[in-house]
């Protein structure tokens, strides 16, 4: 039976949500992570929390809450929300994602690099120096 946060105690919802937080420590320590959220949560909430990591994604990426609420059809309160748990509760995944963007963007690089060693970004790469008096074009 659903029951609101409201008719729980302050203590009760703090053990409940202390037991979720035990349960999926347990889990990531065994790499069953996926099969853990995947038994637990409907498919709707899968998605629902999919969509919350999507928009701080976005947010990170620079995009405003109009363009994220045209793209995944949200209120900005919800786009608020992500915001103030991205900001102030998990301040060093910003900080995942960006290094998980420049690791790609490297990877990117030396992929160019490999399938044409003789242009424009592995000159870039080999003298890097040349290009900071002519730093023309941008790669």
């Amino acid at each position: 039976m659903k029951r609101k946060i409201e008719d729980l105690s302050p203590e009760d919802q703090a053990y409940t949500r202390n037991l979720l937080m035990d349960a999926a420590k347990t889990a990531n320590k065994h790499g069953d992570i996926t099969v853990f959220l995947e038994g637990l949560l409907t498919p709707s909430e899968q998605i629902m929390f999919g969509r919350r990591v999507w928009i701080a994604r976005m947010l990170l990426e620079g995009k405003n809450f109009d363009e994220i609420g045209a793209r995944l059809h949200v209120g900005p309160s919800t786009t608020r929300k992500v915001e103030l748990w991205v900001l102030g509760l998990l301040p060093d995944y910003g900080e995942y994602i960006k290094e998980k963007r420049r690791r790609m963007s490297e990877k990117r690089r030396r992929e160019i690099i490999k399938a044409n060693p003789f242009g424009l970004t592995a000159l870039k790469k080999k003298y890097p120096l040349h290009f900071l008096l002519f730093p023309w074009p941008r790669v």
